[in-house]
């Protein structure tokens, strides 16, 4: 359920009822206006804080039910810890902390946006919503019997009350497109793959001719005049035909060359007639997490009207092993006229994108581009679920998305590329084999081989995001199987560095 929570903002004013989140330091101090609103109920707090042990520590929390001398049915205290330790990304922090404390009932929240030093400025208090939106996802709509802890939110509302509610407001409105964009790709990631295949998919990505994207779906028809071998190779096994969509955004100046975002979107994968080991393969619904970002992030750079002019590609396949399936010692013909021997079918999606990449360097000749793919297990053993892994064949670009990961908490770190890994995927037979052959370096080969189908004129990132797209480590603002990774970093990095 993407709309579980009614968002709202208002002036300082104590709740009469429900959920009142307040804010403290590290030395248990309030803002002026919360410390008015609390009045006598502050002598509780220190007591309670002192029985419980709390400190202010940033992100703790200390609740007190029905206090004392307040109408609200409880008090929730969120510690900032130090003021001179505050980043940004904190609020979204806190905002999602404090939607994990209202209950999954019809009683709404009041939200005190102020820090000990005064209130949050309009920006802070729309991270601070954002955060709760974030939060209040779940993906639930397959439950047909619950138990009565498992009921669904029912009109759960929200109120952030804010010194500059205007501002708020106004300042929420580009954070509300970005959330949407994050729950779009939650929704994608989430979906089993008997619901979202290929087709299905490419026609979901129509909702955003909505928000003013403009786009084209080509068929497999389209795919094999273009000559693209290799994604099409991929999805010759299965009865669901393959797409490729192009979504665009032209928010920038007539004529501006695009950024060019690329996603890996195997809607399920069974790795073929190299087929995976039963265990954990269901998991394989989200290996088009790649592809669920670019069409989120299309959305929030549209929504929020970001002046920019932008590009999605996405591959939409599905690796089965039927009679027809790409079998290993096949060869295969990528769109670059370079050929490609079939080691593993279960390293397909590099297949996917040496075709996608090329198209896009080709048609829209782009400023950069970056792709996004659930890889490798190799960038899991290497990063864990920490980090996403970045390759890339240039120092500026990769500056950038490091910064906007810091900013968001989207955490990327840079990966080797080297010549001599190369030898690694050369093949007796064809230009390159779609594996290294052992287990050393996975993540590293797989990024050289999708390095071959890339001009090294152009800016370029591969993100394996293998350990961030699903099934990653929960979080304040996710608490989803589909965490929607990549939305909040590219958009950030499209707002910080290109935007005009």
């Amino acid at each position: 359920m993407t709309d579980a929570l009614k968002l709202g903002f208002g002036p300082f004013t104590a709740p009469a009822k429900g959920v009142w989140v307040v804010f403290c330091d590290d030395h248990l101090k309030f803002g002026p206006a919360t410390a008015k609103a609390l009045a006598s109920a502050t002598g509780l707090v220190a007591r309670a804080a002192k029985a419980e042990h709390f400190t202010g520590k940033s992100g703790s929390t200390l609740e007190l039910s029905v206090p004392d001398g307040l109408k609200a049915d409880r008090l929730v205290v969120i510690g900032t810890g130090k003021a001179g330790d505050l980043e940004p990304k904190d609020f979204l922090k806190f905002g999602g902390a404090a939607m994990g404390k209202l209950p999954k009932t019809t009683a709404g929240g009041t939200v005190f946006a102020e820090l000990p030093s005064g209130a949050m400025s309009a920006a802070q208090a729309a991270d601070l919503a954002q955060g709760a939106v974030l939060r209040a996802y779940a993906f639930d709509r397959y439950k047909t019997k619950r138990k009565d802890d498992e009921k669904p939110p029912v009109n759960r509302s929200m109120t952030i009350a804010a010194g500059d509610v205007a501002g708020a407001r106004k300042a929420y409105e580009s954070r509300a497109a970005i959330a949407k964009g994050v729950l779009i790709a939650r929704d994608l990631v989430n979906e089993p793959a008997n619901i979202l295949y290929p087709e299905e998919f490419a026609k979901r990505t129509l909702n955003l001719k909505k928000v003013g994207v403009t786009v084209e779906v080509l068929d497999v028809k389209a795919m094999t005049k273009l000559g693209m071998g290799a994604l099409l190779g991929v999805g010759q096994g299965s009865a669901r035909e393959s797409r490729l969509v192009v979504m665009r955004w032209n928010g920038g100046k007539k004529g501006d060359a695009p950024l060019a975002f690329i996603g890996k979107g195997v809607c399920f994968d069974t790795g073929g007639i190299s087929i995976k080991p039963a265990a954990s393969m269901e998991d394989m619904k989200g290996d088009m997490a790649g592809a669920a970002c670019v069409a989120g992030l299309m959305h929030a750079l549209a929504a929020r009207k970001a002046k920019v002019n932008a590009v999605g590609l996405i591959g939409l396949v599905e690796n089965m092993p039927d009679g027809n399936a790409q079998r290993p010692g096949d060869i295969v013909t990528s769109m670059s006229g370079q050929t490609i021997e079939i080691i593993n079918t279960d390293a397909e999606g590099r297949l996917v994108l040496a075709d996608v990449l090329w198209y896009a360097a080709k048609r829209f000749k782009p400023k950069f581009m970056v792709d996004l793919a659930t890889l490798t297990g190799a960038i899991i053993i290497a990063l864990g679920q920490e980090y996403a892994g970045m390759f890339s064949n240039n120092d500026e670009l990769s500056h950038r998305l490091h910064k906007a990961g810091e900013a968001t908490g989207e955490l990327v770190w840079r990966m080797p590329l080297s010549a001599t890994y190369d030898k690694m995927i050369d093949s007796k037979f064809a230009d390159m084999k779609n594996t290294g052959g052992s287990r050393w370096g996975g993540a590293i080969t797989a990024a050289q081989f999708i390095q071959r189908f890339v001009d090294a004129k152009t800016p370029w990132v591969h993100l394996d995001i293998a350990g961030t797209g699903f099934d990653s480590r929960m979080s304040d603002i996710n608490k989803s199987w589909g965490s929607g990774w990549g939305v909040r970093l590219l958009d950030k990095l499209v707002a910080d560095y290109y935007e005009k």
